[in-house]
């Protein structure tokens, strides 16, 4: 199946493309390159090959999660000037804050 200058128009207004006129020639000829390449591919014997694992539906497996806390040697107020519930206190970025004064 060959792609025509009317296919390539009417898939353009479709996604509401403009196409330019002198660009429309090198369309064509790049999608029937493309669907060349496809028909190619579409006559490679695959009787016998496996699927690809971990593609489909299921997805990649993932391993299990068993996160835990790391364990340090001092105490985490140690890391900052100021901590509040277990986070660090920084100054806002944006406009240059002390620590203290929020």
């Amino acid at each position: 199946m060959a792609v025509t200058p009317d296919d390539v128009r009417h898939v353009a207004a479709l996604a509401r493309l403009g196409i330019a006129p002198e660009a429309l020639e090198s369309y064509v000829g790049e999608l029937n390159t493309i669907l060349g390449h496809m028909d190619v591919l579409s006559r490679v014997d695959t009787q016998g090959v496996d699927p690809a694992a971990g593609v489909g539906a299921a997805g990649t497996p993932l391993r299990p999660d068993d996160h835990r806390p790391v364990e340090l040697q001092r105490t985490i107020d140690d890391f900052a000037p100021t901590t509040k519930d277990g986070f660090f206190l920084v100054p806002r970025l944006s406009s240059h804050e002390e620590p203290g004064a929020a």
